[in-house]
């Protein structure tokens, strides 16, 4: 097969799995993402190809017009489509420097309309036309603290924005001759500082859409769009499951038994009075509703669930130690 291995760019065998295709591009996009690499052009080329592997590789049909015909798997579909008849034609196409001549056996009305279909935005020598696709959706990983995943956040980037080639409007060439801008690409990169919203009750694997930052279309096509893969960090308090949060409340031995109030801590960064009840076991669960996480899109929230600790005293006094004899033989078998 000529031309760029797409199998061989992603690392994976010929015979991969839609799953392996994944996660072998996922791998690779996190490497090589220009915003890890910044000023590294080898890396920007590097994302390039992943992208365009990934983007054949991971659509059945194009895989498999990919395994039958190569790189250049869309022109040779559209040639074998055309071709058939025993009557050979020869058409000649303007160039820079003369023209480019075309063989081709078959109908001539079919040939016709081929040629009409991949060059009728030839005007004036400047390059071929494609048809406009939308450019690739690319993932950005993001860590959250369970604070900014209660409360909404934002993350800055520097990113390297991919844009379509103005000079040769996105075809890669000019005059039949590869743009010298984008060097046949088609696309260019430019620096650019992008602040992204991260909206509250976000939690792990959230995917938060940022429209029309990703990669640049081909042909004038839409561009892709940007998602950011949400990981919320563990905390050192608080436990999170879905929408309720889960916290151990150490009381003293003597609230317990006797009753009293205890303060709870929460995300919202206040504390919050929780009344215990006299006789309270050790493990026994409260729960607060309404101080849990909030719901994505939602003005609704979960609740807080705070499990009782019976913390025992230490470092007893005498007079403390009589008391707790006393005790003792006032309930011998308890």
């Amino acid at each position: 097969m000529a031309g760029k291995d797409y199998y061989q760019i992603l690392g994976v065998p010929r015979t991969a799995s839609e799953k392996d295709i994944k996660q072998a591009y996922r791998k690779l996009a996190r490497k090589w993402h220009p915003d890890l690499n910044p000023g590294d052009k080898s890396a920007e080329a590097k994302f390039k190809e992943i992208n365009q592997a990934h983007e054949v590789l991971s659509d059945a049909e194009k895989r498999g017009k990919y395994d039958k015909y190569g790189e250049n798997w869309e022109q040779a579909e559209q040639f074998a489509k055309a071709g058939g008849g025993a009557t050979g034609h020869t058409w000649g196409f303007p160039g820079g420097g003369g023209d480019t001549v075309f063989e081709f056996e078959g109908d001539p009305s079919q040939a016709n309309d081929m040629f009409e279909s991949l060059f009728s935005g030839f005007q004036g020598g400047r390059g071929h036309a494609r048809r406009p696709r939308k450019g690739q959706d690319i993932e950005q990983p993001v860590e959250v603290t369970l604070e900014e995943a209660f409360n909404g956040t934002s993350r800055l980037f520097q990113t390297q924005s991919e844009e379509t080639c103005p000079n040769c409007a996105g075809l890669g060439m000019v005059q039949n001759k590869a743009c010298s801008m984008c060097r046949g690409a088609g696309k260019v990169q430019r620096p650019k500082r992008l602040e992204v919203k991260i909206p509250p009750g976000v939690k792990d694997g959230s995917r938060v859409r940022v429209a029309g930052e990703g990669a640049a279309g081909v042909a004038g096509g839409a561009k892709g769009d940007l998602y950011l893969v949400v990981q919320v960090l563990p905390h050192s308090l608080f436990e999170r499951k879905d929408g309720d949060l889960h916290v151990e409340a150490p009381i003293p031995l003597l609230t317990a038994m006797l009753g009293g109030e205890i303060e709870v801590p929460t995300l919202k960064g206040k504390k919050v009075v929780l009344k215990i009840p006299g006789e309270t076991q050790n493990g026994k669960v409260f729960r607060l509703a309404g101080q849990g996480m909030p719901a994505l899109g939602d003005s609704r929230k979960g609740d807080l669930y705070a499990r009782v600790k019976v913390v025992l005293p230490t470092g007893l006094s005498s007079e403390e130690r009589e008391l707790f004899e006393k005790l003792r033989k006032a309930r011998p078998d308890r």
